[in-house]
């Protein structure tokens, strides 16, 4: 892997930055023609939440942040109840610009490192559902398809279908 990033858990003084990298994710899928994330749709509020609600990463490289994960303890409106056993990745998001090659997959492997580490055997996403370009992301960093698509609701109230995608590590 190419990525030479370090990674440091993200705090309140880090909102304004982890609102900026989701902006600059959602105009770039946004001139991509990927239809999931909005520019504003996460700002500090947002992240301020998921900090004290569980754990949000940033990846570093040099002394600039170039990417962030969020990682929860379950997610109920994907995935319904579920016993303990996995970890759930949200707002995978990189600086396009200031990334080195190879910085989202660092990411990914991060996140399962940590849900390895906590005793959990399976690392869970979901993606926009006939997003072939990211299924295949996703698909060769050995995650698979779990089940149909679901609806999920956005938080401006737009409904979409998201693809539950998970990665066994044991």
């Amino acid at each position: 892997m190419d990525a030479q990033v370090t990674f440091r858990r993200a705090g309140e003084h880090d909102l304004d930055l982890l609102a900026g990298l989701f902006d600059g994710a959602a105009h770039w899928m946004v001139r991509n023609g990927i239809d999931q994330w909005r520019p504003g749709a996460k700002g500090p509020a947002h992240f301020r939440e998921r900090i004290a609600a569980g754990e949000v990463w940033l990846a570093v490289h040099g002394s600039r942040a170039v990417g962030a994960y969020e990682l929860w303890w379950e997610d109920r409106e994907v995935w319904g109840p579920q016993p303990p056993v996995a970890g759930y990745v949200h707002r995978l998001m990189t600086d396009r610009g200031a990334a080195p090659a190879g910085a989202g997959r660092a990411l990914l492997a991060h996140a399962e490192g940590r849900i390895a580490a906590s005793g959990r055997s399976l690392a869970r996403l979901d993606c926009e559902a006939h997003n072939r370009r990211l299924e295949t992301y996703y698909e060769e960093a050995g995650y698979t398809a779990v089940g149909p698509p679901r609806e999920k609701v956005g938080a401006d109230g737009r409904r979409y279908a998201v693809q539950p995608i998970e990665k066994d590590l044991a």
